[in-house]
C-alpha cells in the first residue's frame, strides 16, 4: 500500500507518507480489506438558506511529492488524490468496494475479464470522462518512461508486467476501451480483490488532452485537472493547499464539505496547539502524528482516538553496500532491538512488536520468526557476520529517517540499543520527506525508516515489494530466486490454505534473509473536533474526505 511517512503508504510512503502502499508511509507514533470509519455517518444537511459553508482544517505534516495517481506512492499524495480523483470503484465507510466513476461491471465465469459500464460524469474541467482515460493512464503507469514505482500494482492486469519490462508493446496490456462507455480489462489470473485495487490511485483514470498540454500539470492548482469529489483551488507548496468541492463531481450531492484547507507544519507539538487553539479541526493520524509526550495527558482526558489498521514499521538495510551485504550482520541489529520497550515507553498507543513483515489482519505466522530483543543470539550473529566480512569490529553505521519527532525518538532509542547491545556507534541523519524519498530509491542510505500500509488486505501486498532487486518499493536491492519463485506459484494457487502455506513459507525466506528490520504493527491515533463528522478512516490507513461534514 502505501508509504506511510509517519509509519508510508502508506498507504498509507510510508514518517513517510504511506508509499499508497500506497509505497508504503507518515506516522511514527501511530499509524498502509478496508474497515469502517470510527467516526459517525454525516449528519443531515442545513436549509440552503441556512447553511453556512463547510470548512475542515486540517494539517498536513509535510508537501505532498506528487497530485499525479500515475506516480503517487506515498500517503500524503494517496489523500490528496483520493480526493480529487476517482477510481472505476470506491472503498465506503462499511470497508467495502462500490461503484463509483463505473456505474455498473460484469466478471466472467473464470473471473478473468471484466467489463465495467463507465457513467456520465466530467473531469474538473468539464471534458468529458471516457473509458480511453482509463486505457490511457493503465497503460501509462506501465510505460517504463513514466518511471511509475507502483506500476507493479498493474501486473495483475494481462501481459502488465511484461510491457513494463518491455517484454511486450502497450498494446497488448490487457486493457480496452470497446467505445466511451464500456473498458474490458483481462486479468493474468483470477484476482478475488480486483474490485479493491480499482479504488486504488495507481487504477485512477488521467486527462489525455492535459498531460499532453503540459507535463507538470500535477505540481500546480491551476493546472490541476481531476474527476474526484474535490478540485484544488490553491496549492501554496510547503506552506498550504486547499480543495473545494467539485461541481463537475457524479455524486456532488453526496459531498457535504465546500472546502478542505492544509496546513503544512512538520512539528506535531504545534500542530497540537493549533488544534486546541482551534486552528485545526483533527490533530495526528492519518496525515500527521501526535506528540508522543502529550499522549499520556490525550488518554487521560479521553480526547484520544485509537484505530489498529493494517501496516508495519520497518527500517530497511542497504544490502549492496557494507556491513549489511552479510546477512548475519543484518540479523544482529534486528534480534537486538526491544520493540515492547519502545512500544511502553515511545509510541504509547498500543502497537504490537513486529517479528514478521505481515500485519496480524493477514497473518501468515502468529508466532514470528525471531525472538524480540534477542540479545545473546544477536551477539553471536554478530561475531560470525564480522569474522566472515573480515572485520574485527563495525565500523560507525548511519541511520537515516524522514524529520518527524516520533522517527526522531525512535532512532534514538534504537542508537542507544545498538551501542548497548552491539558496541557499534550509529549517526541519525534525517532529511526532509521527499529528498528522503529520492535518497532511498537511489540507494543513499544503510539503515533507513520506512513504514508500509497495505493497498488491500492480502499477505501478497507485503511481500510483492521485495520480488524484483529493482522493484519500484524495493530500496533494499535484495532478491532471492527462491522467494520470487514461491510468490509466483502463490499467484496460480487457487486452494486458500495452500496458498496461505505458500506465502508463509516465503515470509520464512525474507526473515531468514532480513533485508527488513520489522519493528511494530501500527495503529492510528488522533484527536477530532466533534463537529467533524463522517470522515472515513479505513483499516489499512487511508482515509477518505468524501463524505465528511462539519456540523
Amino acid at each position: 500500500m502505501k508509504k506511510n511517512i509517519f509509519a508510508l503508504v502508506s498507504s498509507i510512503a510510508v514518517l513517510g507518507t504511506a508509499l499508497a502502499g500506497c509505497g508504503g508511509g507518515q506516522q511514527a507514533t501511530t499509524q498502509p480489506a478496508e474497515q469502517p470509519a470510527t467516526t459517525q455517518p454525516a449528519a443531515p444537511s442545513t436549509p440552503a438558506a441556512e447553511a453556512k459553508p463547510q470548512v475542515l482544517k486540517m494539517n498536513l505534516h509535510s508537501e505532498p511529492p506528487t497530485a499525479d495517481p500515475g506516480i503517487s506512492e506515498d500517503t500524503t499524495s494517496a489523500a490528496i488524490i483520493r480526493a480529487t480523483f476517482d477510481g472505476l470503484t470506491r472503498v465506503g465507510a462499511d470497508g467495502k468496494p462500490h461503484e463509483s466513476a463505473a456505474e455498473s461491471y460484469t466478471i466472467s465465469d473464470d473471473m478473468l475479464t471484466y467489463t465495467f459500464k463507465i457513467r456520465d460524469a466530467k473531469w474538473s474541467n468539464g471534458d468529458p470522462i471516457t473509458a480511453k482515460d482509463f486505457e490511457y493512464a493503465w497503460k501509462r503507469a506501465l510505460d517504463p518512461v513514466t518511471a511509475s514505482n507502483y506500476a507493479y500494482q498493474l501486473y495483475y492486469v494481462k501481459n502488465g508486467e511484461k510491457a513494463n519490462k518491455k517484454e511486450v508493446s502497450l498494446d497488448d496490456v490487457g486493457v480496452k476501451a470497446l467505445d466511451d462507455k464500456t473498458l474490458e480489462v483481462k486479468l493474468e489470473n483470477p484476482t478475488p480483490f480486483f474490485l479493491e485495487l480499482t479504488a486504488f490511485p495507481t487504477y485512477f483514470p488521467v486527462n489525455k488532452k492535459v498531460i499532453d498540454a503540459n507535463a507538470k500539470w500535477a505540481g500546480e492548482a491551476k493546472t490541476h485537472v481531476g474527476n474526484g469529489p474535490f478540485k484544488m483551488e490553491n496549492w501554496e507548496h510547503k506552506s498550504k493547499l486547499v480543495l473545494v468541492k467539485n461541481d463537475n463531481y457524479w455524486d456532488k450531492d453526496s459531498v457535504k464539505l465546500d472546502r478542505i484547507e492544509f496546513s503544512m507544519v512538520e512539528d506535531e507539538n504545534t500542530e497540537l496547539s493549533m488544534f486546541e487553539n482551534g486552528e485545526l479541526d483533527w490533530a495526528g493520524a492519518p496525515m500527521s502524528s501526535l506528540p508522543t509526550d502529550a499522549i499520556p495527558a490525550l488518554k487521560d482526558q479521553g480526547k484520544i482516538t485509537t484505530q489498529p489498521i493494517a501496516g508495519t514499521y520497518w527500517y530497511k538495510f542497504n544490502t549492496e553496500k557494507a556491513p549489511f551485504n552479510n546477512v548475519k550482520i543484518r540479523k544482529a541489529f534486528a534480534y537486538s532491538i526491544d520493540r515492547k520497550s519502545l512500544i511502553d515507553n515511545i509510541l504509547q498507543t498500543g502497537q504490537i512488536p513486529a517479528t514478521g513483515a505481515v500485519p496480524p489482519s493477514m497473518v501468515l505466522n502468529p508466532n514470528g520468526y525471531f525472538k524480540d530483543n534477542d540479545v545473546d543470539e544477536a551477539k553471536k550473529l554478530l561475531e560470525e557476520g564480522l569474522k566472515e566480512a573480515g572485520l574485527s569490529k563495525l565500523p560507525a553505521i548511519t541511520l537515516s529517517y524522514n524529520t518527524s519527532e516520533g522517527h526522531k525518538k525512535i532512532a534514538e532509542a534504537i542508537q542507544d540499543q545498538w551501542k548497548k547491545h552491539l558496541g557499534v556507534d550509529v549517526k541519525l541523519e534525517n532529511k526532509e520527506w521527499k529528498v528522503y524519498l529520492e535518497d532511498m530509491h537511489a540507494g543513499n542510505f544503510q539503515v533507513g525508516r520506512m513504514g508500509w500500509l497495505g493497498d488491500f488486505n492480502d499477505p501478497i501486498n507485503f511481500l510483492e515489494l521485495y520480488k524484483e532487486k529493482m522493484g519500484g518499493n524495493n530500496d533494499t536491492r535484495w532478491e532471492n530466486p527462491k522467494y520470487k519463485e514461491l510468490l509466483n506459484q502463490s499467484a496460480l494457487e487457487a486452494d486458500p490454505e495452500k496458498r496461505k502455506k505458500i506465502l508463509a513459507d516465503a515470509e520464512q525466506i525474507l526473515m531468514d534473509d532480513m533485508p527488513i528490520m520489522p519493528i511494530y504493527f501500527y495503529t492510528n491515533s488522533w484527536v477530532q473536533n466533534p463537529k467533524v463528522k463522517g470522515v472515513v478512516i479505513g483499516g489499512l490507513g487511508d482515509v477518505d474526505w468524501k463524505w465528511a461534514a462539519v456540523e
